[in-house]
């Protein structure tokens, strides 16, 4: 009785909580619905309009392999980042929109943006100006990437009370030396003798830069400061000498300094911006406002973005009446497997989706907007391959983001024209291997010890948790060796280079955009909207084409199927009581050099972020 009275509560609560549940997921769906039918009704936009850009909207390259976006479940309220391209369409749209009459950039704090994207968010202002509409700028604050992007305009403002940042860039670097011999963790770096720049393993074994390391960062920074203070000297029309002494010397402090050194035109409040919009003819509504709309709706009321389609459909669009051009993203480290996952580029998925795009008739010219660090060196291959394939029957463009590094560069060497941006980190032809043991880690810090039936010395763990013998030294050595040699090879098959040129200007070594340009790696500097304008010409296709992207986001619905789906993984972990779990966990779990790195790498440093 007793067991039926049990087996009768259980089913009761399975059923009731099954039942809350189902409820619960068609609210949710419903609450969506619903908020995406409001938010996306009103196509219109309102007569005498200025167009605010406000960077605290996230910009992303790649659409987001969600629909969902980043979702409050409370308001039911969705915030979708921003793909590139539909900024860059949206600022073009509005150089011909009567509606539209000028921009206003107010940053008011950065979300997500890169500094490669600004560049490009800059350029495409740049090309609006050139309408006669205004561009004016206005903050209470600005950061240097912030007064980077709002140098373009007619006019600067700047609060009273504000500030206006202007110290130079720099790049800093953790080392994890202290940490590892504190934890008697051994570490073995394996890497080819001439990629003696590659420096993405320094923090294992070193505690500062190397000399050589140091010379690439203080190369790259310097040619990233000298890009952006002569941008910002063309454009406000002062002197980049001056500007770089303004920030040597911290010059600028007070908004009275940023007005007295030409930075600025005006410190003044929000309402005396609007009376400049007056100024500019553009007409109050009958609250005595003006009009305004944002960025991203602007985006969302207008239809400028290209067709998105997922790799899964059908590759041929329906009722198609021009040629077309692909554009792929690789965003993400890149790793091995055929997933989809935001933040990464699966080599496998990555090679399917080329492929593709090969075999589909109506496509005449592929772009690739490559934005990674790379990762490994095996999937970098798997996409290399397919890059090349697809270029010995189309036309195909690479367009650099932030960082097309090492395995970003490995897959980009095949193409037949490369952009990058002035700010973009490239290069770093190299590649490595690191191997942890940790059985002294685990033995004299959390009392776990190991032992191992084998049938050879290489079987049951190799590195992690012993070390490891002569044969399996020099086994790595020949790896990585190979690798080189083999990325090397395909670089100089790709850009018509000899070799030894090659290596010359490989050895690990990461440059900026600009000096990739003067060394041969890149053709030009240039933006995505360049690169599509490229593709059209190589393709001779005149600028009649119409533009369709990968990696749609999947519905609501197909989330939510693939989430209940996956496969749930369980963590194991050492209790927190333990006095070096915290270390434990910050070099081993929090890591991702030791969490996503297996095998060969070709891939910068985790870290590597130029402060602007």
């Amino acid at each position: 009785m007793n067991f039926w009275k049990t087996f009768g509560a259980s089913l009761l609560a399975f059923v009731v909580v099954s039942v809350v549940t189902a409820i619960i997921f068609v609210t949710f769906c419903i609450g969506v619905v619903l908020n995406l039918s409001i938010d996306t009704e009103d196509k219109s936009v309102a007569d005498n309009s200025i167009l605010y850009i406000n960077l605290n909207e996230n910009i992303v390259d790649a659409p987001l392999a969600s629909a969902m976006g980043s979702l409050d479940p409370l308001s039911m309220s969705i915030s979708t980042p921003l793909a590139l391209i539909d900024v860059l369409s949206a600022i073009e749209n509005a150089e011909k929109d009567s509606r539209i009459k000028g921009i206003c950039i107010h940053c008011d704090g950065m979300g997500v943006v890169s500094t490669a994207n600004i560049e490009e968010i800059r350029f495409a202002i740049e090309k609006f100006k050139k309408s006669g509409k205004f561009v004016v700028a206005f903050d209470e604050t600005y950061t240097q990437s912030e007064y980077y992007l709002a140098s373009v305009a007619d006019k600067i403002l700047l609060q009273p009370e504000g500030s206006l940042e202007w110290i130079g860039a720099g790049s800093s670097t953790l080392f994890f030396k202290g940490l590892i011999d504190k934890l008697d963790v051994e570490v073995e770096i394996f890497r080819p003798t001439e990629c003696k720049f590659k420096s993405a393993v320094e923090p294992y074994f070193r505690t500062s830069m190397s000399n050589e390391n140091r010379l690439q960062m203080e190369v790259l920074v310097s040619s990233i400061w000298e890009n952006l203070t002569n941008d910002v000297a063309q454009s406000r029309g002062l002197d980049a000498e001056n500007l770089r002494r303004y920030a040597k010397n911290l010059e600028i402090n007070l908004p009275e300094d940023a007005l007295s050194h030409g930075m600025i035109d005006a410190i003044a409040y929000e309402d005396e911006l609007f009376n400049l919009f007056d100024s500019y003819g553009v007409k109050r509504n009958d609250m005595g406002l003006h009009n305004t709309i944002s960025l991203g709706k602007y985006v969302n009321h207008i239809d400028i973005s290209p067709k998105r389609v997922s790799v899964g459909n059908d590759m041929a669009i329906q009722d198609v009446d021009k040629p077309l051009i692909a554009i792929i993203y690789a965003e993400g480290q890149i790793v091995d497997g055929n997933m989809y996952d935001d933040g990464f580029v699966y080599g496998s998925r990555l090679a399917d989706e080329l492929r593709q795009a090969r075999l589909d008739d109506d496509t005449k010219a592929v772009v690739v907007r490559v934005n990674s660090p790379g990762g490994s060196a095996l999937a970098s291959e798997v996409a290399w391959r397919e890059m090349t394939l697809l270029q010995q029957c189309k036309p195909v463009v690479i367009s650099m983001g932030d960082m097309a590094a090492s395995g970003g560069y490995y897959i980009s060497a095949p193409a037949d024209y490369i952009f990058a941006d002035k700010f973009t980190l490239t290069g770093s032809i190299g590649v490595f291997s690191v191997v942890f043991n940790i059985e002294d880690t685990l033995k004299n810090k959390l009392g776990i010890t190991i032992d191992t039936a084998s049938t050879s010395p290489s079987a049951g763990g190799v590195g992690i948790f012993k070390s490891l013998t002569p044969e399996q030294r020099k086994s790595h050595t020949t790896i990585v060796d190979k690798i080189y040699t083999t990325f090397t090879s395909h670089v100089a098959e790709g850009r018509n280079m000899p070799v030894e040129d090659v290596l010359k200007i490989a050895e690990g070594r990461v440059w900026s955009g600009s000096n990739a340009v003067e060394i041969g790696l890149v053709d030009e500097i240039g933006g995505l909207t360049h690169a599509v304008a490229k593709a059209s010409q190589l393709a001779g296709l005149k600028n009649k084409y119409m533009l369709y992207e990968f990696n749609a986001p999947l519905s609501p619905f197909e989330e939510w199927l693939e989430n209940m789906s996956s496969t749930t993984t369980v963590e194991l972990g050492f209790t927190d009581n333990n006095i070096y779990y915290n270390e434990v966990k910050q070099l081993f779990m929090e890591n991702p050099m030791f969490l996503t790195n297996s095998g060969v790498q070709a891939i910068v440093p985790g870290d590597l972020k130029i402060e602007l």
